[in-house]
């Protein structure tokens, strides 16, 4: 990937949708995952989320801050060991609003903080079927952060989880944003690419860092 004759370049996917690659630099990339590394042990640790319906996701996930279950917020990982929810760091929130001003822009008005992480892991096997970051009560930006092994992020319409989408190839240290008119917009994961990561950052899968802010 080092050797493409071309740089990527910053991309708007759809009206308020834009991906950034190479937004995080490998010093940011790592103390990220050394980050991600301590909040994925228990108490209130990485787990797997399993559905309404009886099923399992198959990407694993920790939250920081408010405690996301299908189809809610709690403070405490109800749907798994009880413990109170992990708290959200305030430089993860400024992360999230520097991500935001230089993806779309400075807000017109004051923006209220970020409070919520999602963090997914996937390894070789994980998707994420086409969905909506709809449980929140704010319509912030969201924004994603990718480490590791490279995906395919599906990103699609506010209408239905069918075409028409764009798939856009997210990398080790990418950012995507999404607000505005594509705050609601369906996306998930169809494939992960195994062996894909920087062998310098020493992760074997691929970890997800979503913000978001709550409105609770």
């Amino acid at each position: 990937m080092e050797d493409e004759l071309f740089g990527r370049e910053r991309a708007e996917v759809a009206p308020g949708a834009v991906h950034v690659p190479d937004w995080l630099d490998p010093g940011r990339q790592r103390a990220l995952l050394d980050a991600c590394r301590e909040w994925a042990r228990p108490p209130a640790g990485l787990r797997t989320v399993r559905t309404p319906g009886g099923g399992t996701m198959t990407a694993r996930q920790v939250c920081l801050g408010w405690h996301w279950y299908p189809y809610a917020y709690a403070r405490t990982v109800v749907d798994g060991d009880g413990s109170p929810v992990k708290p959200f760091p305030g430089w993860l929130g400024e992360l999230g609003r520097r991500a935001v001003t230089d993806a779309l822009g400075p807000p017109a008005a004051a923006a209220p903080p970020y409070d919520i992480a999602l963090i997914n892991f996937y390894d070789g096997d994980a998707r994420m079927g086409m969905h909506r970051d709809g449980d929140e009560q704010a319509d912030a930006p969201v924004v994603s952060l990718s480490l590791g092994d490279t995906c395919v992020f599906r990103f699609g319409n506010t209408g239905t989880r069918a075409k028409p989408y764009t798939d856009v190839e997210l990398r080790s240290g990418d950012l995507f944003v999404f607000g505005g008119p594509s705050r609601l917009a369906y996306h998930g994961v169809p494939r992960v690419r195994p062996g894909t990561a920087p062998a310098w950052l020493g992760l074997a899968g691929r970890l997800n860092i979503t913000l978001r802010v709550s409105g609770l």
